[in-house]
């Protein structure tokens, strides 16, 4: 059978990943600029945050009811789920990366690094020990649109908070630091750079580092480089294949960096997370909309999607 014109197969290995009576699903469009999908398994529904709009929007995949879960959300961005199954979300407005506990209230987990304030930290990840990644480069204080404009304090890095609480700092080299996630087994960690965003010959490629025992990085060539828009936030899924966001749609990488193919989808995508019973369903913020297509692969399993927070609307802070 071949594919829908909306699904593009560069390599063999492509068609199977892909199911043959594949459905790309718009499930709403009212955003200004989506980003950040968490999906939490117990619930079986998907945050995501729209930025300019400062609020966390919830999808119930059981009856495909769109609700707000937060607002205002101090601009948040990126989100994952902790050990635990709580939220952790990086915040424009606050410069910080926080934690939403089981009974809904927020804490901060970061927000200065040597008595310095974050910039705006953009996308995060939690490794299986319980350590936080996270990157933060300036689009948050850049303007008003996504945040609120404000001097940047510290140069762009990615920063990993370990269990101890002492956040330290684990590239210095990434000139605009967006998207990260670890492989399938942890021992890397992909990060990509949007420099092209300020410098029209900026960097617009994914990064792999390997992962030290000791939270280190080292490595850090180039993975792949975007021939479409920019590459912001990705997932893998568990043969460690990589499904990025680009200009034109979702890109898809094996481990060998050679792109299989690409899902077209009519607006610019920001970021991508799997959810489903099954973890085959590929969710997909996208400018203005949440789109969603079943897959014929799963997403690696995400610590903690077994448990989902409380839906606590107008939390205290800590």
């Amino acid at each position: 059978m071949p594919h829908p014109d909306w699904l593009v197969a560069e390599d063999d290995r492509f068609s199977s990943l892909i199911l043959p009576n594949a459905q790309l699903d718009r499930l709403w469009q009212a955003g200004r600029w989506c980003e950040g999908p968490a999906y939490f398994a117990a619930g079986r529904y998907l945050l995501w945050s729209d930025i300019p709009n400062d609020r966390i929007l919830r999808y119930d995949e059981n009856d495909g009811h769109v609700s707000v879960f937060r607002q205002p959300a101090a601009f948040s961005n990126g989100q994952t789920l902790d050990r635990e199954g709580r939220l952790v979300t990086c915040e424009h407005g606050s410069r910080s990366v926080t934690r939403t506990e089981h009974n809904g209230r927020i804490t901060t987990l970061a927000d200065a690094f040597e008595g310095l304030r974050l910039n705006s930290p953009n996308d995060v990840a939690v490794k299986s020990d319980g350590s936080i990644w996270f990157t933060d480069p300036s689009y948050g204080i850049d303007s008003d649109y996504e945040g609120g404009k404000r001097r940047s304090e510290l140069d762009c890095h990615v920063y990993c908070l370990p269990p101890d609480g002492e956040l330290r700092r684990v590239a210095d080299d990434v000139e605009k630091p967006n998207g990260l996630a670890f492989s399938p087994d942890e021992s890397w960690l992909y990060v990509s750079d949007t420099g092209a965003t300020h410098r029209a010959d900026g960097p617009r490629h994914i990064r792999r580092f390997r992962v030290g025992q000791d939270h280190r990085l080292s490595g850090g060539d180039v993975f792949a480089t975007s021939d479409c828009g920019l590459f912001d936030g990705f997932r893998l899924d568990v043969a460690g294949n990589l499904w990025t966001s680009a200009g034109d749609g979702v890109h898809c990488y094996a481990p060998d960096g050679t792109r299989l193919g690409r899902i077209l989808i009519p607006e610019t995508v920001a970021n991508v997370c799997f959810g489903g019973i099954s973890r085959n369903r590929l969710y997909v913020c996208a400018t203005t909309s949440l789109y969603a297509v079943t897959l014929n692969t799963r997403g690696h399993h995400v610590i903690g999607e077994a448990i989902a927070p409380s839906d606590i609307r107008a939390p205290a802070r800590t």
